[in-house]
């Protein structure tokens, strides 16, 4: 859609796309202040399209796609703690982030190191202690889900209803 012929619908439908309220953006539009209309131009088709382009056309702009963020949201969901870490010789585990792809670092949401020494005098040791924590994966599912309609906020009923109505005569 190319840019509407109003050059106050325009700049409304501008201000919207950046994220402004419909009474801000009508304002910056050269519109009164306290003029009612503001929500009813909101709601004109040709406003709405012009805002869903502009949003579109920079998204695009970054790089954005449906496509990009199911990719994200994938490598989210599907992280595994496995990939980040092995079992030592002894059984405990052992953190191993050398072999780590893009994809897999992508599902790290935090990792923290600490460095300190523990005990006193002789006995004491120097200890890294090292902490990391995946996003939230059950989110990440979830989101993915609905996007591939899994899930439903509706409930839909089927089947036949029959009604029937009972005469009363008026003349009993």
């Amino acid at each position: 859609m190319p840019i509407l012929p109003n050059s106050r619908h325009e700049r409304f439908a501008q201000e919207l796309a950046k994220g402004s309220s419909i009474g801000a953006a009508y304002v910056a539009a050269g519109f009164k202040a306290h003029d009612s209309n503001a929500s009813r131009l909101s709601r004109k088709e040709p406003v709405r399209a012009r805002v869903d382009e502009i949003l579109a056309a920079g998204a695009t702009q970054a790089g954005v796609t449906v496509q990009r963020i199911v990719e994200e949201l994938a490598k989210v969901g599907f992280a595994n703690m496995h990939d980040y870490m092995r079992v030592g010789p002894d059984g405990d585990p052992v953190l191993d982030f050398g072999r780590l792809t893009r994809e897999q670092a992508a599902a790290l949401g935090e990792v923290t190191v600490e460095d300190f020494r523990d005990g006193r005098g002789e006995d004491s040791r120097e200890v890294r202690r090292v902490k990391f924590k995946l996003h939230d994966k059950l989110s990440a599912l979830e989101k993915l889900g609905k996007h591939l309609g899994m899930f439903s906020d509706k409930v839909q009923h089927t089947g036949e209803v029959t009604i029937v109505f009972d005469t009363v005569d008026a003349e009993a």
